[in-house]
């Protein structure tokens, strides 16, 4: 994110949406994510953070399939208000972060990290190198990290801000050697407008576990 104030784009972003559905990464339901989620066999007392989840229905359908430990970590307050409002009393059952995730200090740790959408805003070395070391301060050894970007031949923006595009390969090169690709595949995104965006979904685990 190269603005001055990415808080204040995403405040201003979900505070003047009347409608969680007027968003382009809208979902009614998360179903790629669930399943690439449910792909890793957590057990329902596993730690399981979305970063950058905003108001997705992630954290509904997470409670759904009986999970008891989800985070959601988001810069924006509005978004996270939207979601708790959403699921109501459902809500308490959900840790809510404020937090911009470069600055972030985690005081847990955590079986799967899935971010959708919130590596690929940032363009620049710094603010990257900032989150894979609060990936690898949040993450256990052996968990899943599950990072879906927009591909490589996606859009060059989103929400009036430009990306870094991925594929698999790119994407395992930001990460370093400490994660090892399981897998990964194209998935392409209906907007409630009907566009289509082309987003890459891949799967690391991290070294250190049994299976590593």
């Amino acid at each position: 994110m190269t603005q001055a104030n990415p808080r204040d784009h995403w405040e201003a972003v979900y505070t003047t949406t009347r409608d969680e559905a007027d968003v382009s990464w809208f979902q009614d339901s998360p179903v790629p994510s669930l399943e690439w989620i449910e792909q890793a066999q957590p057990s329902r007392d596993a730690a399981i953070i979305d970063i950058g989840g905003g108001a997705s229905r992630l954290a509904d359908g997470l409670l759904e399939r009986g999970f008891r430990h989800v985070t959601v970590l988001d810069i924006s307050a509005a978004a996270l208000d939207l979601a708790a409002l959403r699921l109501g009393r459902r809500a308490s059952q959900v840790q809510w972060i404020v937090v911009d995730v470069r600055a972030w200090e985690p005081a847990q740790r955590f079986d799967i990290w899935h971010d959708r959408g919130a590596f690929h805003f940032l363009i620049e070395p710094a603010d990257r190198a900032a989150y894979i070391a609060r990936l690898k301060q949040a993450l256990v050894s052996g968990g899943y990290a599950i990072i879906a970007s927009f591909a490589t031949d996606g859009p060059e923006t989103c929400s009036g801000l430009p990306v870094h595009r991925y594929d698999a390969a790119g994407l395992a090169k930001e990460l370093g050697e400490e994660f090892i690709l399981l897998d990964s595949r194209p998935h392409d995104h209906a907007t409630p407008k009907n566009a289509k965006q082309r987003f890459q979904f891949s799967m690391f685990r991290r070294r250190g576990g049994p299976a590593a």
